[in-house]
Order: structure tokens, then sequence, then C-alpha cells
């Protein structure tokens, strides 16, 4: 069921329509430049396919100031085009007068990317859609525009200027991107079947065990099995010793403050909350199991979960009917680390509903060649947690509050 709390393509006439579309482009590159893998810009194709008699702008960024891959987005152009069979042309202008004079002499069919839109500093400044549609890129952009989609989810947790300034001054919707994720990340926390399980591992322990709480306290999970870090942090919150080494990791990471969260997870959702048995142990490189309780006497760092919880928690993936997966089980980068995000992921591939969280484990999934065995890839890691977690996203927020005025200004 379509979620109608903000609107989509199909509420719009967009036949020879300028559509502004806020994109997410951002992709690994390398020194030279070169895209290293382009599943976001693959991802738009569907968006774009149905805006094929409009004339279409695209907003989108690479990167961030001071990294090393921050850069202009002719690349992205080059390799949009290939896969649309039609050019997309790239100016190297946001709101300039050649920008806005390419928008003009726009025909029915054309698509346009802007430059990067980080290049403007006003961009990555925290502000309410009403304060940004003051600035000059809205104000510039605005008039030469009929409608605005924003078809960037994984940028959406972030309150900035091209996520919501247009919102504002445009008729406003969601692109198919965004229609998917929301309708899909909706589907896995109220259930697209029980039993339903949440997996979740990697490295942001204080994200992954805001989505517990939630899930758990809405009733939206039967089950949470923790790997990775937050495993490790959840093993110390019930009272195993995981040695020193561990110990002053999650020091490291400023996460030892969630161990007493974690006591409290643990006391309000005893027996809901599913942890590791045993640890596959980084021996100079080799891997060394161990059961959880033995972790302090072999001190070496936890880099996969071991055999067992690898059994137990694989059974239970394939016997519910909903899972989502967040993070790696380990460090599973490494080849002899990577056992228990693989079977996780491939037990997971066969349930009835499944969900990846972006991020590290959609890659996993991507090189095991196994992305059309899940319901749903996100494109957004920090925004699928966000969301996930319960926190209200300001992208779409802003989508909902645009609905609203659309809906009165057009009754």
């Amino acid at each position: 069921m379509i979620n109608k709390d903000f609107l989509t393509i199909d509420d719009f006439n967009t036949d020879d329509a300028t559509v502004l579309v806020r994109v997410d482009l951002n992709s690994p590159m390398d020194p030279d430049g070169n895209i290293l893998d382009d599943m976001r810009i693959r991802s738009h194709l569907i968006t774009l396919k149905d805006l094929e008699n409009s004339k279409v702008v695209l907003l989108a960024h690479q990167s961030r100031p001071g990294k090393n891959d921050f850069t202009t987005m002719r690349a992205h152009a080059l390799r949009m085009s290939s896969y649309l069979g039609r050019t997309v042309k790239y100016v190297d202008d946001i709101f300039g007068s050649h920008a806005r004079s390419s928008i003009s002499s726009m025909r029915k069919g054309d698509v346009i990317l802007l430059e990067n839109v980080r290049f403007n500093s006003e961009e990555m400044l925290k502000r309410s859609a009403s304060e940004h549609a003051q600035t000059h890129m809205v104000q510039q952009l605005s008039p030469l525009c009929d409608i605005f989609l924003n078809d960037a989810f994984a940028v959406s947790h972030r309150a900035q200027l091209s996520i919501l300034g247009f919102t504002e001054t445009l008729p406003s919707g969601a692109g198919r991107v965004m229609e998917k994720e929301v309708i899909s990340l909706d589907k896995g926390i109220k259930g697209g079947g029980a039993p339903c399980i949440f997996v979740l591992g990697g490295a942001k322990v204080d994200d992954s065990l805001k989505v517990a709480e939630n899930v758990l306290s809405n009733g939206n999970a039967d089950r949470v099995l923790l790997t990775g870090i937050v495993g490790n942090v959840m093993l110390s919150a019930s009272g195993v010793d995981i040695g020193k080494v561990n110990i002053d990791f999650i020091k490291s990471q400023g996460y030892i403050d969630l161990i007493e969260n974690g006591k409290k997870l643990i006391d309000k959702f005893n027996g809901r909350i599913g942890l590791p048995m045993d640890a596959a142990l980084n021996d100079n490189g080799n891997r060394i199991e161990v059961p959880v309780d033995e972790l302090s006497k072999n001190d070496l760092p936890v880099y996969d979960i071991g055999l067992e919880t690898i059994v137990k928690f694989t059974k239970e993936i394939e016997n519910a009917k909903t899972v989502v997966l967040n993070g790696p089980a380990g460090v599973s980068e490494i080849d002899a680390f990577a056992l228990g995000t693989h079977e996780i992921i491939r037990s997971a591939a066969r349930s009835e509903f499944s969900i990846i969280g972006g991020g590290h484990i959609s890659a996993e999934v991507i090189n095991m060649g196994l992305e059309n065995s899940f319901s749903h890839l996100s494109t957004g890691g920090g925004a699928c947690i966000d969301y996930l977690a319960g926190e209200k996203l300001p992208g779409i927020e802003a989508l909902k509050d645009a609905a609203l005025r659309y809906k009165r200004s057009t009754h």
C-alpha cells in the first residue's frame, strides 16, 4: 500500500514540465576521479524513465568539503548517460546565469545535471525549510521549474538546502527511489509477517541500540540478534568479561557508557535479544574460535561471530518471515572473518520479506551477487538507521508538509 502522507510522481502532470529532482549520486571514486561503484546512479533510472517526457534538472552532490573525492559531477553525468541511453548534460554551475540559461533552453526529454550542490557553502547549513527557501539558490532556480521531487532518501536525514528549500516554493513530492524506500522500510518496521527478526551489527553501537529499543518497544520485531561491536557491548552488559583488548576498543570508539544502556535493554527485553555464544578471534590473521566466557582468557580482538552462533542465528533467520539486516557481523573485508556476515546474508536471502539497511552490508550483498534475492536494498546507511529507529527524517517531513499545502491549494 502506498504511503500517501506525501505526494509522488503519480500526483503530478509531468508531461513537458520542468522537474527539479534531488538525486543521490554520491559514489566511491578513485584518486583519478573514476567512479568505482555506481549502484546509486543506477538506482535513479526508474525515476528518470518515468520522467522521459519532462525536462529534468538534476541536483546532486559528491562527497563533502575537505575530502579527496570532493569533485565535480562530470563523471556522474557521463555514467548516467550510458545507462539512460540518452545524453545527461553536465552543467558546471549551480544557480548562476549559465545554469539558469541551460534550464530555460531545455526541450521535452532533455536531462541536465547541475554542479555539485555542496560547492555552494549554504548547502551544508542546518536550517528549517522556510529558512532554506530564502537562499539565492532556491530563489534563482524555483521560478524556472514546475515541480520538485526529492529522490535522495540517503541524504534526507540531513536538514540541508537542496533537500528542504524547494519544498516551500514548488509543488513537491517523492521520486521512485524515495517512494520505494519508505514503503519497504515501513513494511519492515510494521512487520511484513511474523516472526520478524532484526539482525544488527557493525560499528555504530549507539544507532543499533536505538533501533533495537524502538522495534522491540513497538512490538515491530519479535527478536533482535546482535553481532559486531554492538554484540560485544551487549555481551559486556550481560556480565560477560570480553577481555581488556575488546573493552579498550569500545572505549576508543566512545561507546563505554553504552554498556549501562545495554543492561537496561537486557532487563527490559529479556529473552528477545540474541547475543553471540562464541566468537572468532584474530590471532595474527588466524581465525581462532572460543566460547564467549573464554574471551578474557585469550584477550584477542573479536573479529567475527563463531560457528555455534552462526548455526543458531541462521536457523532463527531462516524461520522468520521478515528479516532486516544492518551492519556486518564482523570484519567482513578480511576473508578469514567474513563467514558470519556471509552466512547471515545467505539465510536472510531465503526469507519471505528481507531488507538490507545500506552501508557495508549492502556492499557485501552486491559482492556476493545476491542483490536480487532481497526484497529491498536500502540506498541509505545513516538515513535507513534513523528511519528504523523511529526518528523523523527532515526530508520526508518536508514532503509531508508540502503535500498538505498542495492539497489545500488544489481543493
